[in-house]
C-alpha cells in the first residue's frame, strides 16, 4: 500500500447523517487515501452557551450527526477496513457538556425506571487552549476551575451494518457506531468488519476529552477536523470493532447489560490472541486474565461499550495484527507530516 489521494470533505448542514446504513455515499475513497473531514458536535452545532438547553435547541432524532458515508473501493463483505487516526483538531476554542433529564449513568432512565425526579438539565462550557493543550473545567455553582489535558477523541465511527439495516448513530454495535471510548484518538488504528459493498465509513461526535464510562452521558463535545488514512484488508473478517496502538491491541464489545459487553470484548480478545500467537485458547484465556485491562467506553448509550486490552510487549512473539497494517499506516502518517513541514 502506498500513499494516494488526499480528500477534504466538509458537509453542509443538510448533508449530515444520523444513521449508519441507508445513505448514499458523499465521496469515494481508495485504499491508501487520506481523508480530512469536518464533523459537527453531537448537538449539531446548536448549543453554544449555558442558556442553550439541548432539549430546547435540539430535536430527536437529529442528535449525534456523522459525516459521510464514504464509499471505499474494493471493500467487500468479509474484508476489514482499517482506519488510522492521524490527527483530531478542535474546530473552536470551546466545548460543551451537559446533564439531561432521564439520561446518564446516575439517574433514572427508560431502561431503569424509578420514581425519583429527573436530573436538572444544565450546560457547562469548557474553554479550549490548543497551544497549551488544556480544557478548562469551570463549576456552575462555585468558583472552582481547573485545567484538564486536551485529549481529542472520536466518539462515533463505523461502517454500514449488514442485512439492509440502518442503525441510529447513537447506537454502538458490531458495525462500530457510538463507541464513546477515549482510545479512538490520534495514533490509533480502528479495524471494522465490512458488511456491505464499499463499507460506507462515517464518523463524528468528537470530544475534547472524556472520562472512561462517560458517566453523565456527554464528553466535552466539540466540532473537529479529523485526518485519517483508510486501508482495505482483503479476506480477513473482523466480528467486532478492534483497535491497535503502538503498545496495545484492544477488542470492543457493545451490549446491555454491561457484563455482556465485557464478555463480548474479552471473548474476542482471547480468540484474537490465540490466533496471533499460536497459544491454545485456554492458555490465551489465562494470559489475558492476568494482563488484560478493561477500559469502559460508555454506560449510557442504547448499548454499553467495554474494551478488552492487552499490552503487546506481554504477549508471546507473534504474527503482527492484520499484517503490520498499523505500523505501515503510522509510518505513512509520519512521512506525510514530515513532508508538510
Amino acid at each position: 500500500m502506498s500513499a494516494m489521494d488526499k480528500i477534504v470533505y466538509r458537509p453542509a448542514r443538510d448533508e449530515l447523517a444520523y444513521t449508519f446504513g441507508g445513505r448514499i455515499p458523499v465521496a469515494h475513497l481508495r485504499s491508501g487515501d487520506t481523508l480530512q473531514v469536518f464533523t459537527e458536535d453531537c448537538f449539531g452545532g446548536l448549543v453554544h452557551g449555558r442558556a442553550d438547553l439541548p432539549s430546547q435547541k435540539c430535536r430527536m432524532p437529529y442528535l449525534n450527526p456523522v459525516s459521510g458515508p464514504f464509499f471505499v473501493e474494493d471493500a467487500e463483505p468479509g474484508d476489514t477496513l482499517a482506519v488510522h487516526i492521524c490527527a483530531i483538531v478542535p474546530a473552536e476554542d470551546w466545548g460543551i457538556s451537559t446533564t439531561f433529564p432521564h439520561f446518564g449513568a446516575l439517574t433514572s432512565t427508560t431502561h431503569t425506571a424509578t420514581l425519583q425526579p429527573p436530573l436538572e438539565e444544565r450546560v457547562w462550557v469548557y474553554r479550549i487552549d490548543r497551544r497549551a493543550g488544556t480544557v478548562r473545567f469551570a463549576a456552575t455553582d462555585s468558583d472552582h476551575r481547573i485545567d484538564l489535558p486536551l485529549e481529542p477523541m472520536i466518539g462515533t465511527i463505523g461502517v454500514a451494518p449488514g442485512g439492509f439495516e440502518a442503525r441510529s448513530s447513537i447506537v454502538p454495535d458490531t458495525h462500530g457506531g457510538n463507541l464513546d471510548t477515549p482510545q479512538v484518538r490520534a495514533g490509533t488504528t480502528v479495524y471494522l468488519g465490512v458488511n456491505v459493498h464499499g463499507a460506507m465509513l462515517a464518523l463524528g461526535d468528537a470530544h475534547a476529552r472524556q472520562g472512561e464510562g462517560e458517566a453523565c452521558g456527554a464528553g466535552v463535545e466539540i466540532a473537529a477536523t479529523t485526518t485519517l488514512i483508510v486501508d482495505v484488508i482483503k479476506g480477513e473478517p473482523t466480528p467486532w470493532p478492534r483497535l491497535e496502538t503502538d503498545t496495545s491491541i484492544m477488542s470492543v464489545g457493545c451490549a446491555r447489560p454491561l457484563e455482556d459487553a465485557y464478555r463480548i470484548a474479552h471473548h474476542d480478545l482471547v480468540g484474537w490472541t490465540s490466533r496471533l500467537t499460536g497459544l491454545h485458547v485456554l492458555d490465551a484465556y489465562q494470559l489475558v486474565s492476568q494482563i488484560g485491562r478493561a477500559p469502559i467506553g460508555n454506560v449510557c448509550d442504547p448499548n454499553y461499550t467495554v474494551l478488552a486490552a492487552a499490552d503487546k510487549a506481554l504477549l508471546p512473539a507473534a504474527a503482527a495484527p492484520y499484517g503490520e497494517t498499523h505500523d505501515r499506516l503510522r509510518q505513512l502518517t509520519a512521512a506525510q507530516q514530515e513532508g508538510s513541514r
